[in-house]
């Protein structure tokens, strides 16, 4: 309760109600003063003292006034500066919405990333041979080379026993294989350099490629002859691409370039070895991802005749080949390649027609590796045993490709 001189002061003096207040408030009101920083500084215990000696005049009311009207005038009343949070913009803009102090400070966000050479909006030929920087996927990775695939093979005939133009390769005893059997195919690659000759250039790379291709012919139904394999053939090699970008008539884009070197054996000893060495020249083009043409010329690499196991092989196998590649749609593909030894009625080689079906989807939701393979090929060197022999096969089996 106020006492009575404060009661009848503040109704005579209404306009001074501030100063009173302070002076009679109790700590609170002192508090809030010493809070306001005063025009002219004075010591905390300065303040307290001149408010306090106002308080205690009780005998003179005019004077108590008085007092508390000197000690008012004193302290000055300011503004509080504002803090920076509450500065706006310098720009004008709007200011920030108020952090979430729940989340973290540092939020990760992960997005997903395609492979370069898994990227569609690259074409097949591009992220083949990962011609561009943004088709490349770095070296020593393991990719696919030519089809993994595990078929079921129907011969129109087999050789029971293979010959040979040096009399040392002639089988001396027939075997009675089938003319239907298993055919399993490996093959795979890794870029060991690139960027050789290309270096500088903002988009273009060159590579250098290891692949290596096993092919096997396996007598799966033939339990009477424990079920062996017929032959198999081993192809390590080495090829060097170097990227083009020209443009040829008719929309037709020429992509690459390149030479390589190529060795081929069954890994048989005597009568039954055979094997050769190549160096080759290949090159690649396309036109609207939909139709691409490879081909690859070659040199055989000469043997003394003693230590040729097939002599003759370049007449039979062919000395290049050429492959026509139709992407029908996403999801079929129909291939053409033919091999010849030469030009004219007497040349020999092969042909072999090729569809390959995608079935079902990746983990991702996207187009599956995975194809039904059938494939129709008639001439000589469907394997290396059978170089000097025709005969046609047809396939149907599943393969992993580009992977």
């Amino acid at each position: 309760m106020l006492p009575p001189q404060l009661t009848s002061l503040l109704h005579r003096a209404p306009g001074r109600l501030g100063a009173v207040a302070l002076a009679l408030g109790a700590p609170a009101g002192a508090a809030l003063a010493q809070a306001a920083p005063p025009a002219a500084p004075v010591a905390p215990a300065a303040a307290g003292d001149a408010w306090r000696r106002c308080a205690a005049i009780t005998s003179d009311s005019n004077a108590r006034l008085a007092c508390f009207d000197q000690w008012a005038g004193a302290q000055s009343w300011q503004a509080p500066a504002a803090t920076a949070s509450a500065q706006p913009p310098a720009d004008g803009s709007a200011p920030p919405p108020p952090v979430d102090a729940t989340l973290p400070a540092t939020r990760i966000i992960e997005v997903a990333q395609v492979d370069g050479c898994r990227d569609e909006q690259y074409s097949t030929l591009s992220r083949f041979w990962e011609l561009e920087s943004g088709s490349d996927c770095g070296t020593f990775r393991f990719r696919g080379y030519r089809p993994i695939s595990v078929s079921v093979v129907k011969g129109s005939s087999v050789n029971h026993q293979p010959t040979s133009g040096n009399p040392e390769n002639n089988a001396t005893t027939p075997v009675d294989y089938r003319t239907t059997e298993m055919r399993v195919q490996l093959s795979v690659r890794t870029k060991i350099a690139e960027g050789l000759l290309t270096q500088g250039h903002p988009t273009l790379k060159d590579s250098v490629w290891f692949g290596y291709t096993q092919q096997s012919y396996w007598q799966l139904f033939s339990p009477g002859i424990s079920r062996p394999f017929r032959a198999t053939d081993h192809e390590p090699e080495v090829v060097y691409v170097y990227p083009t970008d020209a443009k040829l008539p008719f929309g037709w884009r020429w992509r690459y370039s390149g030479i390589g070197l190529v060795h081929q054996s069954n890994g048989q000893s005597l009568p039954l070895s055979r094997s050769w060495n190549r160096v080759y020249l290949m090159t690649g083009m396309e036109l609207d991802n939909r139709w691409m043409v490879t081909g690859r010329v070659w040199k055989r690499l000469s043997e003394s005749a003693d230590s040729d196991d097939n002599p003759g092989i370049s007449n039979t196998m062919g000395r290049g080949e050429m492959t026509l590649v139709w992407n029908m749609d996403r999801d079929n593909t129909l291939a053409l390649t033919a091999r010849a030894s030469g030009l004219g009625s007497s040349a020999r080689g092969s042909g072999r027609l090729e569809w390959m079906q995608t079935l079902g989807k990746s983990f991702g939701g996207g187009k599956s590796n995975l194809r039904l393979h059938t494939a129709l090929f008639s001439g000589y060197g469907d394997s290396m045993i059978d170089y000097n022999r025709k005969r046609t096969v047809l396939s149907v089996g599943v393969s992993l490709v580009d992977f």
